[in-house]
């Protein structure tokens, strides 16, 4: 069965992706970038917020490993 792994991707083009979780099942990668706080647009936690000051947009997506 394949895995997954979730990589934050910034608008920025001088910010590379980097991997934030990985061996995720497909049901679990999908409820994580289904998560309102996993993206610059509609996150309003305060972490979430601090990284989109400090960095700008954002999102994660998922990829196969």
């Amino acid at each position: 069965m394949p895995k997954y792994k979730i990589v934050r991707c910034y608008f920025n083009a001088g910010i590379r992706s980097r991997v934030m979780q990985t061996g995720l099942t497909l049901e679990q990668a999908q409820a994580h970038c289904n998560d309102p706080e996993t993206s610059s647009k509609t996150a309003t936690g305060k972490n979430a917020m601090a990284t989109t000051r400090r960095v700008g947009k954002w999102f994660d997506s998922y990829t196969e490993e």
